[in-house]
């Protein structure tokens, strides 16, 4: 059987300008038929306006619920808008060591996200904050301790994954030591592969290896490795995606890449040439978070190299096969968000307390005075 356009579209996730459903939203969504959309602070005004957009999303994918993913980790990488419920960065969750704060931010998060039609989140980070000059990780990471990392990193998807809303494991496998941000330039990690093992891999296999309790999907970084690689960043190697962890680690979900668009990856490759090498190393969705004409250059190169027979049919099948489970697992149940109900849930009495609890935890204690 010869794959359409809409089954390519199937392994990609895309980013779009404003706050509705523009007509060009809309033609790229009805001729390709993308499997996400990620949303950011440029789409995003309020609960009522999130609720408005993802509904009119969803409209337009009756073939399949489309996955409305979202980077919301808490502190500064937050997209949500005023109203919601913003918890502080993984760093103060790793301060404060508790498992049972770590997931109950996660379950109020998903919350308020499922409240507005949000179905996927970007998290947690999975990085070991190990480099101190590191731009981009910071406090992003639980800390630099790879045991708390895992406790904490497994709580967070649970509260996630609890409340239906799919985790993304970040940045596979390991982000935390570089002194460079992807965004930017290409960074590298020079660690041995048994230093990689013992710390950067540690949380990954942690929650890999807990089955349905970890999670759902993973995202690459664009970092180079050169132990486990000598010249592809992870994102494009099939050692690091296909030997490393799948065949190694058995890590059987969604294998995301982090935006394609990022200058490690755009400065070196054009997009259409990323992306098949993307998929050609074991990625089964392409992200893709701002230019339509990079999105639609991707996926028509995706469906050439398909085509062509440089990637197989039954590649293709294998990451279709993974994204329609965790459709089914998450999404099987799908109703229009709704806002007689979404305000009761957003930013509520409850989850506000929580979010006191947790910005008083792992304070030093007031000494009064003598």
């Amino acid at each position: 059987m010869t794959l359409l356009r809409e089954q390519i579209g199937q392994l990609f996730m895309l980013g779009f300008t404003g706050t509705s459903v523009s007509p060009e939203l809309a033609g790229l969504l009805a001729e390709y038929k993308p499997g996400g959309l990620i949303l950011f602070a440029r789409n995003l005004e309020s609960p009522a306006q999130i609720i408005e957009l993802t509904n009119a999303l969803q409209q337009r994918s009756p073939h399949s619920p489309l996955l409305i993913a979202i980077d919301q980790e808490g502190g500064r990488v937050s997209r949500l808008p005023k109203g919601f419920t913003i918890f502080p960065p993984c760093a103060r969750l790793g301060q404060c060591g508790s498992a049972e704060l770590a997931y109950a931010a996660a379950a109020a998060t998903a919350l308020e996200l499922r409240a507005v039609g949000i179905n996927m989140n970007m998290a947690p980070v999975l990085d070991i904050h190990t480099n101190p000059a590191n731009p981009i990780i910071g406090d992003r990471a639980f800390g630099s301790d790879p045991d708390l990392v895992c406790e904490l990193g497994l709580a967070t998807i649970a509260g996630l994954q609890d409340h239906q809303v799919v985790s993304c494991g970040k940045h596979f496998p390991g982000h935390g030591d570089t002194i460079a941000d992807s965004h930017k330039e290409l960074p590298s990690v020079v660690a041995s592969r048994d230093r990689l093992a013992e710390v950067e891999l540690r949380p990954f296999r942690h929650v890999i290896v807990q089955g349905e309790r970890g999670p759902a999907t993973l995202m690459t970084a664009h970092v180079l490795y050169p132990a486990l690689d000598g010249r592809f960043p992870a994102t494009l190697s099939s050692a690091i995606l296909s030997d490393l962890l799948r065949d190694q680690l058995h890590f059987d979900g969604v294998v995301l890449t982090d935006d394609m668009e990022m200058h490690a990856i755009i400065d070196h490759y054009g997009i259409g040439e990323a992306s098949i090498r993307a998929f050609q190393a074991g990625a089964d969705v392409i992200l893709i978070c701002k230019d339509r004409d990079r999105a639609v250059t991707a996926m028509e190169a995706l469906h050439t190299a398909v085509q062509n027979g440089t990637i197989s049919e039954a590649r293709v099948d294998a990451s279709l096969r993974r994204i329609a489970q965790v459709k089914a697992r998450f999404l099987h149940s799908y109703k229009p968000a709704d806002p007689s109900t979404a305000h009761m849930i957003v930013g509520s009495r409850t989850h506000r307390a929580l979010l006191g609890q947790l910005l008083d935890a792992g304070k030093p204690p007031t000494i009064a005075p003598a």
